[in-house]
């Protein structure tokens, strides 16, 4: 990527996997906050030749981190600039003395302090250098405060630490692809060859690896009693098709910006692929891939035989105009239309992405293929789509968890529910926990949490709708409600409660957190995002008999409602709201008896915690695997 310069370099076979482990090296800054650190300020003169030297990733030194603390950082000037000063006076230098505080630790991500040559410096957790070899440094001798803030904001979008940043994300769940333990101790010999086959194939995505390695643990027993599924899983788990393209937009001064596109089509054995498209900074192929193989295992568990696809793109809506947005969808579908259709594949609402950007998308696929399926764009009831399409995924997750308490005798009136998130889904779960006389008390967004004890009703619900609707902060809600309190930079889960709904996106519940969960008395996980819970989350949550529901059965919602939108009936009738409840309802009843079938067939107990979690992951390979087995090897 980087070729060495001088003496300094980096081992050309250098992977991501360094990256990984460079990247929860970062850990060090945040667990150094409150401490003070001395920096000695110098001239402020740039080093004329740095415009030639490259950003040269190298090893750290081996110096001891805890051994830096409150020491100086001297200025490293050049022993040409030394010459030039003989005859001049030399220019006091001013010690100053900054803490490091926690509003800090979010901007100054890539510094950390260690010795060089005897001396204390302060390096980027990256690239390794400092000072004056490294320009870049957020602490060093370049200039003013300006100076350095704008050379460190130049740092921080520069492509490699974008990707620095997403596997230390990453490592902070634990899903580091080269230390799969619990591997080693849950899964057979066969069970274990397909992971480690995924991963030598994939050992970057880091998304997709955590959701094979949960869907393999949970067909363990029925990979152990027909070997030919192993075939079958190593076939499913690499996708038909994979579209990685460019979207060039201009926004509204006129310039010229570059977004990724994806799209995931992951497998068509049951029918024509439906999936999402998601719009978020952090979008990428592994993302895409994970959702897609989630959408594979939910659509084909669903009463309708449909293929699983996903994708999106690595734009940011937020802050856009409604023009930019609409040229950036434009953009998008100019190269996504060749690959779409009611018999190959219609995509749907996610993360960024609702109503408004579903119609520009149909339109400018209407205008390139002077084809009109209405069922393209979704929550338009007056273009022939279903009443409820955009409520269906927040109302199944409420109907699934419904169903679950009706097999306990027990009913959500009265229950006290967590609710994570405050985007589509979120609210319209916690719309019909109110609707089934249940105590919804909590939502999100990604800056913090707001609790409410005396529960929302409608009317505080319409309130949250507007403070979002207008992009403001959840903590205006506060303001109105002052018995309410918002929580900066935590999450909801050490909140009482009775069941807890996730909305809002992966791995969003640690370790910690399910900890935090069981602690609190919750009795049953309903998952309305998709693999909301890391790994050791699940099993904090298994061991302590915390029952639940996996997103890719709770979550059949929306899967029913975009099938009976492509109803063709649908194009002639309208449904009544009474109605597509019910047909959503019958719905989720199928997919959750189809789930405790599954899982009794192979030997777990409706009781169990892994019942449904296993159930529905079974239920759904299966129907996939014979239509792949049937199709032969295509």
């Amino acid at each position: 990527m980087f070729g060495p310069t001088g003496g300094l370099g980096m081992n050309p076979t250098m992977d991501d996997m360094n990256l990984i482990q460079q990247a929860q090296r970062h850990q060090l800054v945040v667990s150094n906050l409150g401490e003070e650190i001395d920096l000695e300020i110098g001239p402020g003169d740039d080093d004329p030749s740095f415009a030639n030297n490259p950003l040269i990733p190298r090893e750290p030194s081996t110096g001891e981190h805890d051994e830096t603390k409150h020491m100086v950082v001297v200025s490293d000037i050049p022993g040409e600039d030394h010459d030039m000063s003989k005859g001049q006076p030399a220019k006091r230098k001013k010690k100053v003395v900054k803490r490091w505080r926690e509003e800090w630790a979010d901007t100054y991500k890539w510094a950390y302090v260690d010795v060089k040559d005897g001396t204390a410096r302060i390096f980027c957790s990256v690239c390794r250098e400092y000072g004056r070899k490294h320009r870049r440094n957020p602490y060093g001798n370049e200039g003013s405060k300006n100076m350095q803030m704008s050379a460190l904001e130049e740092h921080n979008n520069s492509l490699l630490h974008k990707e620095a940043l997403r596997l230390q994300m990453a490592s902070k769940d634990k899903i580091v692809v080269d230390k799969p333990i619990y591997l080693k101790t849950l899964m057979s010999k066969s069970a274990g060859s397909i992971v480690e086959g995924t991963m030598k194939r994939d050992p970057h995505e880091i998304e997709f690896l955590q959701s094979v390695q949960e869907a393999v643990h949970a067909l363990e027993r029925v990979i152990a009693k027909n070997s030919h599924y192993v075939n079958i899983m190593e076939r499913l788990l690499e996708p038909e098709r994979m579209i990685v393209f460019r979207v060039p937009w201009v926004d509204d001064r006129g310039e010229t910006h570059v977004n990724r596109g994806f799209r995931v089509q992951f497998n068509q054995a049951l029918g024509p692929c439906r999936g999402g498209i998601r719009f978020h900074p952090l979008m990428n192929l592994s993302i895409a891939k994970f959702l897609g193989f989630q959408q594979t295992l939910k659509n084909a568990l669903s009463p309708y035989k449909l293929g699983g696809a996903a994708g999106g793109s690595d734009f940011d809506p937020r802050g856009r105009t409604d023009s930019e947005i609409m040229r950036f969808c434009q953009s998008f579908m100019n190269e996504m239309y060749r690959y779409l259709g009611p018999d190959k594949d219609l995509p749907s609402e996610e993360m960024g992405v609702g109503t408004r950007e579903m119609g520009y998308f149909f339109g400018q696929y209407r205008r390139l293929t002077c084809q009109f399926q209405g069922s393209f764009t979704g929550p338009r009831i007056y273009w022939a789509g279903s009443s409820l399409r955009t409520e269906a995924s927040g109302y199944g997750v409420v109907y699934f968890a419904r169903l679950m308490l009706a097999d306990m005798n027990k009913e959500l009136k009265g229950l006290r529910c967590v609710v994570s998130g405050c985007g589509k889904i979120a609210m319209h779960v916690v719309e019909k926990l109110i609707a089934c006389g249940a105590h919804p008390v909590t939502v999100s967004d990604s800056k913090g949490y707001l609790v409410d004890d005396d529960g929302f009703d409608y009317m505080k619900l319409a309130f949250l709708r507007d403070i979002k609707a207008q992009q403001r902060s959840l903590r205006d809600y506060s303001k109105t409600y002052a018995r309410s309190k918002y929580y900066d930079e935590a999450k909801p889960w050490s909140e009482r409660c009775d069941v807890a709904f996730p909305c809002a996106s992966q791995n969003e519940i640690d370790q910690s957190d399910a900890i935090n969960l069981v602690n609190v008395g919750c009795r049953l996980l309903v998952e309305g995002s998709n693999m909301p819970c890391t790994v050791e989350a699940v099993d904090v949550l298994r061991k302590a008999n915390v029952l639940i529901a996996p997103a890719i059965a709770a979550g059949a919602g929306g899967v029913a409602a975009g099938e009976i939108e492509v109803l063709r009936e649908c194009n002639s009738l309208q449904w009544s709201a009474e109605d597509f409840e019910t047909r959503l309802q019958e719905a989720l009843k199928q997919t959750y008896e189809k789930a405790l079938k599954a899982a009794n067939d192979f030997g777990y107990q409706k009781e169990s915690p892994e019942a449904l979690v296993h159930g529905a992951t079974i239920a759904a390979f299966l129907n996939i695997a014979q239509a792949m087995t049937d199709q032969g090897c295509v």
